[in-house]
């Protein structure tokens, strides 16, 4: 196939759209179901991308969920905790343990359901039954991968009706040193991103703590590879071998770190005791239930708690989850991994970042304030490392 034409581009005004290799070869995908538009197209590749380089890097396999040209979240395949597969939806899912690939897309997808909700899916390696009987389920545009089983196949085509947009991407391919860009009827070039991204860029550890140990050095990778593909400004905490929460395309870097930090709060706090414990009613929806909870872990719990309202969503009333309770449960957090895709203009940063249990942190330093934010760290013993490469992507 040399070339894929659009219903139309990012907005259905746009027309004509297609897609298609600049020297004129074959594309190095295979449609194997549905009609990917423009957007489609823009989260599978950079997905995909995310997912190729994450596994290269970690020795596991990966998956990202993306949503409008950002990941929500990207993850290893590394086995859940009982009380993990329940946050994420994902206990009833028969031989989960047995696929590292379903245990990868179940932590992606589990991070931040509301912004998945709708997802491009990437998945690092070829799509089994069980990962794919856990992408049945889920409202999802699409997924891209290097290819599927038979039987995996068969399940995702039944999807929306057999009109679910399925791509098969060569893993082989590798594309041009140089990329272009229009904008405005005048086209940029440049070369394309190909830092490497590994455990040589968080030698240069510059606080007092000089102690990164290796899960919080796979969790930096883990960041700072999602921050690559992640639209600019943007910062990501991760945990476990996963983004946890991911702040995207804020203009002012604290908003960024407010961002990220407040999904990586709702993560663990999905985790808790009394969210595991809820009785949901009978015929309420995935989608519902992820508002549900979302309501319930939040300062408006009324919403779903109130007397004429409780009963739509639980089989009984659930006690309220205080403000005590929450913010006694996240003070106990520790070990969180931060990556920024640029420097840390100011220690406010580090301060919020250390709310949400931030013990690690990789940044490429070069601010003029450099020493207030490592002061910062040396405050709270957050361990620092200065990369000296800068991740910005638009």
């Amino acid at each position: 196939m040399k070339e894929f034409e659009l219903k139309y581009g990012c907005n259905p005004n746009q027309k004509p759209a297609k897609m298609y290799m600049r020297t004129g070869g074959e594309l190095p995908m295979e449609i194997l179901s549905g009609r990917p538009g423009y957007i489609n197209f823009l989260d599978a590749l950079n997905g995909w991308q995310l997912v190729k380089e994450l596994a290269a890097a970690a020795g596991l396999p990966a998956a990202a969920s993306f949503k409008h040209v950002s990941p929500t979240a990207a993850a290893l395949g590394l086995p859940l905790s009982d009380g993990l597969k329940r946050a994420c939806f994902a206990d009833d899912i028969d031989g989960l343990d047995s696929s590292a690939l379903a245990c990868a897309y179940a932590r992606a997808r589990g991070t931040d359901r509301l912004s998945s909700y709708g997802d491009w899916i990437a998945l690092s390696g070829v799509c089994d039954r069980v990962t794919a009987e856990l992408i049945k389920r889920e409202v999802s545009d699409g997924i891209i991968a290097p290819g599927y089983d038979t039987d995996a196949l068969e399940i995702l085509k039944s999807k929306r009706k057999g009109t679910y947009n399925i791509i098969k991407i060569d893993p082989s391919y590798v594309p041009e040193e140089i990329e272009t860009k229009q904008v405005f009827g005048m086209t940029f070039e440049q070369g394309r991103n190909n830092a490497l991204i590994d455990k040589s860029l968080l030698q240069n550890v510059v606080t007092a703590n000089k102690d990164i140990p290796e899960d919080a050095k796979r969790d930096l990778i883990v960041s700072l590879i999602t921050l690559k593909y992640t639209q600019s400004n943007s910062v990501c905490f991760a945990a476990q071998g996963q983004a946890i929460g991911v702040g995207a395309g804020q203009q002012s870097r604290i908003h960024c770190t407010r961002l990220a930090g407040n999904k990586a709060d709702l993560w663990h706090l999905r985790q808790h005791e009394k969210v595991l414990s809820l009785r949901f009613a009978d015929k309420l929806a995935r989608m519902d239930r992820d508002n549900v909870i979302d309501a319930y872990i939040s300062e408006n719990d009324g919403g779903v708690l109130g007397d004429d309202v409780w009963r739509r969503y639980f089989e009984r009333r659930p006690e309220p989850f205080t403000r005590e309770e929450r913010e006694a449960y996240l003070s106990a957090v520790t070990g969180v991994s931060l990556g920024s895709d640029a420097f840390f203009p100011f220690g406010d940063n580090i301060e919020r970042a250390r709310r949400s249990g931030v013990s690690y942190i990789a940044q490429p330093g070069g601010s003029l304030r450099d020493g207030e934010v490592i002061q910062a760290c040396d405050r709270f013993g957050i361990a620092m490392a200065f990369t000296g490469v800068r991740l910005f992507h638009h």
